[in-house]
This record gives C-alpha cells, sequence and structure tokens, in this order.
C-alpha cells in the first residue's frame, strides 16, 4: 500500500480558533497561501470577518465564523455550519487562548475567576471543540488535531501560573486523546511556541524580560509568527501521518522537550 507521505494540504478544510488576530490569523493566512480552506473561529465575529476577506482578496477561501469555544452550543453552530458549507473538516487547530491580557503575578494573588476563566477558554475550549470536530473525523478516517501548548511549560515561567497550568493539561490531553482517536486514522499533536510578537498589545511583557527570552534562546532573534508555518502544515499533512501524541519545541531552542 502506498503511503503519501506530502506536505499537500490543498482543499483541506482547516479550523483555526481564534484566528480572528495575532498567530491565529498568521496561520489562516498561511494555510490559504497553500491552497486550504481555513475556517476562521473567533469571538470576536467583525475581526474573524476581515481576516476572511484579507484572504479571499489574496485570491483564497476561506469561512469566518463567530465562535464562543467555551459554548458547546455556540461551537456545534461552527461545525454544522463548516460541515453544511463545505462537507468535511479535516483539520483542528486548537489556538484560541487567553494571555497577552494577562498581568504577570505571584500565583497567590491570582483572583480565581480570572484562574477559571483561563481555564475555561485555556484547556476546556480545547475538549470542546477536539469532541465537536470528532464525528466528522471519525466518519472519514483521516483527521488533524493539532493543539497550541506553549514553551512557557517545559521552562516553568513564574507570573503566569494559570497561563502554564492550562498549557501543560493540553500536552496531557493530547497524550490521552492520541491514544484514543488513533484507531480512526486521527492524530493529535502539540506545538510549543516561544515569546511571538503579533499586533496584539502583550501587558505582561516588558522590554527587559523580551531582551531575557531571547538570550535564553538558541537562536537569539525575536521570534515572529511565521517562524510557526512550517510545522503547522507538516501537522496538518499526510507527512506526519505516523506522527501523534508528540510535543514540538518551536521557540528557538528555549527549551528543550
Amino acid at each position: 500500500m502506498a503511503i503519501d507521505t506530502s506536505a499537500d494540504v490543498t482543499d483541506r478544510l482547516v479550523l483555526i480558533t481564534g484566528a480572528g488576530q495575532g498567530i491565529g490569523r498568521a496561520y489562516a493566512h498561511h494555510f490559504a497561501k497553500n491552497g486550504a480552506i481555513p475556517v476562521i473561529a473567533d469571538i470576536n465575529g467583525e475581526k474573524g470577518q476581515q481576516v476572511a476577506a484579507e484572504i479571499e482578496s489574496a485570491g483564497g477561501r476561506a469561512l469566518a465564523l463567530q465562535t464562543d469555544v467555551t459554548s458547546p452550543d455556540s461551537v456545534a453552530a461552527m461545525i454544522e455550519a463548516t460541515l453544511s458549507a463545505y462537507g468535511r473538516l479535516d483539520v483542528l487547530i486548537n489556538n484560541a487562548a487567553i494571555f497577552v491580557t494577562l498581568g504577570r503575578q505571584p500565583f497567590e494573588q491570582i483572583p480565581l475567576a480570572e484562574w477559571r476563566q483561563v481555564m475555561d477558554v485555556n484547556i476546556t475550549g480545547c475538549f470542546i471543540c477536539a469532541s465537536a470536530v470528532l464525528p466528522a473525523m471519525r466518519d472519514a478516517g483521516w483527521g488533524r488535531i493539532i493543539n497550541i501548548s506553549s514553551s512557557t511549560v517545559p521552562q516553568g515561567i513564574p507570573g503566569f501560573l494559570h497561563y502554564v497550568t492550562s498549557k501543560s493539561a493540553l500536552i496531557g490531553m493530547g497524550r490521552a486523546m492520541a491514544r484514543e482517536v488513533g484507531p480512526h486514522g486521527i492524530t493529535v499533536n502539540a506545538v510549543l511556541p516561544g515569546m511571538i510578537e503579533t499586533e496584539m498589545e502583550n501587558i505582561g511583557r516588558t522590554d527587559e524580560g523580551r531582551q531575557h527570552v531571547i538570550g535564553n534562546q538558541s537562536l537569539q532573534r525575536q521570534q515572529t509568527p511565521e517562524d510557526m508555518l512550517g510545522t503547522l502544515l507538516f501537522l496538518a499533512s499526510p507527512a506526519s501521518g505516523f506522527m501523534t501524541g508528540q510535543s514540538i519545541c518551536v521557540d528557538g531552542g528555549a527549551a528543550f522537550v
């Protein structure tokens, strides 16, 4: 039996949560440029529509759907709309997360409400989305679930305990999930980005902090969203078909896993 080892994602339906801005927006543009159809699921419907319009004006295809990943009903409606429009759903990139609005603080000072909000979006939202895409992937006998974790996990970065905890949970969830969905031809992997600068203001990041992070990297330059794109394309394509339950650090060598 011939095995497809190409990195081709042409006509693949790639659902990207939180793709209305930041690195998710870059992911959507990159997949569209490579022939895929990104589904831009963002709680900010206006920003999602703007990204879809950008992609379409460049000759690509995209679908923007306002989605609250913490709401099973909202996610179910998004899945239904996607399947109604295209009849398939090949790839899920669990990217939506709370981070840039978090200030650095000792863990004992984190308000319980903020802790719960971070967990609700960063881990429960991913669980809801993965559960929702599973029937379509299982019926197709093929699927890719990619969880966006963080290199703050292996580094144990202080000051953001709720964020680091949520991103650590994604790795464990993905490993257990990979065992369950593997028989259906579905893979589950995690990518751990480093410090990426986007158009979004990060209130917990200072110039001193940026230089400290870059100084700890093996490749000592500022990471950009573009640094993530090759890894995501690989994980979303047939090329990664025999790889599952794994964690890949893409952070310039700040952490080794």
